[in-house]
């Protein structure tokens, strides 16, 4: 399921609809620094990525409002 410790120090290339591709690496909340690219997975987005395949598209539960995301590439 989604959660634990298995999405975990995974690197994962995302587009969002009409902007460039960004590359993210999930970690803990502890390790977390976005300004490093290092995303908790437990916000919106590390959550959303969690378990998920390259050539999917998920959409991401933000505090600003909600968005779709297409998954590039996943390592």
């Amino acid at each position: 399921g989604i959660g634990g410790q298995e999405g975990l120090g995974r690197g994962v290339t995302i587009q969002e609809e009409g902007s460039d591709p960004e590359s993210y690496t999930i970690v803990g909340a502890a390790e977390a620094n976005p300004g490093q690219g290092k995303i908790s997975n437990e916000s919106p987005l590390g959550r959303a990525l969690l378990n998920r395949k390259a050539g999917e598209t998920v959409q991401v539960d933000a505090p600003a409002g909600s968005f779709m995301v297409q998954i590039l590439k996943v390592e």
